[in-house]
């Protein structure tokens, strides 16, 4: 798969996915795109050695902790990964060298997770959706197909132009996300043993948010990394009950929804959470390859995710396999599937 929708007028460049041969071709522009690399695994070690092992020409090394996201705060309220700071992500764009003329690329090692993270933060900050692509398949992709390497440390060029104030991508709260489960869709990207409740190795509580559907991210791509056509996501999330009328530009319903959330199921809006507000973006990214979504009306991102959720004893969490009873926050806990 070599990606869906040209952006930017340039031959062979792609977006929102964009091959290995593709971007090997767009490195010989005469502007050749921003490329990303943000390796990075629960647990560590961190990205940053094997990135001085090996990457892709010309790319800057980018930490997911510091630089695509903002600190914790004591209790956890906002998450692991809360969203960064308008100065701290202004930093990063410049010393990155990216405006609003660039063309840029995230790459990762895994399933395409953490370079999403990238790519919806990019989006956030308002770079233009043909501008801002995801290696599809990543540095296994690119090494496989025997493309140039380079080792060390890698500078680019200072940017002072900026980009316009975050706030381009819609963002649920936790109210937001419980009365988006409650009237839409809300997609829970962590694996399924996570949303049922069986394990949790790092937030507070087990069990997913009442009335979340499970979406692990971890099937948006086949056995080779690569990310599934189109036809076939559309089809896995219409399964879980997302349809067409995404596109529609029909707005989420529900508090702490952001400007141009996507529609979904009757048209009350479709949005994704994870552990922390990462893979779930890749659930965003997916749904906007599959087309239930468009780049003006995409999937909103409960940024806090489970982190946030069950950083309060206040708000009901369901086990199992099924959704459970959406509920208020703060309410009890709901009927069926609980704890």
């Amino acid at each position: 798969m070599t990606g869906v929708g040209a952006g930017g007028g340039e031959a062979g460049w792609r977006a929102p996915l964009i091959a290995p041969g593709d971007l090997a071709a767009a490195l010989g522009d005469e502007l050749p795109p921003v490329v990303l690399d943000v390796r990075w695994r629960l647990g560590g070690p961190p990205g940053r050695a094997d990135h001085l092992a090996g990457h892709v020409p010309g790319a800057l090394f980018v930490d997911l902790d510091t630089e695509l996201a903002g600190p914790t705060v004591p209790g956890g309220a906002g998450g692991r990964h809360p969203l960064p700071s308008a100065e701290r992500l202004g930093a990063l764009l410049a010393r990155c060298g990216i405006d609003a003329q660039s063309r840029v690329v995230a790459y990762d090692d895994a399933d395409g997770s953490v370079a999403a993270r990238a790519w919806w933060l990019l989006r956030w900050a308002g770079l233009p959706a043909d501008r801002v692509a995801v290696l599809d398949g990543g540095w296994a992709a690119w090494r496989a197909e025997g493309r140039p390497e380079e080792q060390g440390e890698t500078s680019g060029p200072v940017s002072t132009a900026g980009l316009p104030a975050a706030g381009s991508m819609p963002v649920l709260d936790a109210d937001g996300a419980a009365a988006l489960a409650a009237g839409g869709v809300l997609l829970d990207a962590r694996a399924g043993a996570r949303y049922r409740g069986e394990t949790e190795p790092v937030d507070p509580r087990a069990g997913h948010v009442p009335g979340a559907v499970s979406a692990p991210s971890a099937e948006h791509v086949g056995p080779d990394g690569r990310w599934l056509a189109p036809a076939d996501l559309a089809a896995r999330f219409r399964a879980l009950g997302v349809d067409g009328a995404a596109a529609d530009g029909a707005a989420a319903e529900g508090a702490g929804a952001g400007p141009g959330a996507g529609g979904a199921a009757g048209g009350a809006g479709v949005g994704a959470y994870c552990g922390s507000g990462v893979t779930a973006s890749s659930v965003v990214l997916a749904l906007e390859v599959a087309g239930l979504t468009t780049p003006e009306h995409p999937a909103a991102l409960y940024a806090g995710s489970w982190s946030d959720w069950s950083s309060d004893p206040g708000r009901p969490a369901a086990t199992g396999p099924e959704p459970g009873t959406a509920g208020t926050p703060g309410a009890g806990t709901p009927r069926g599937g609980t704890q």
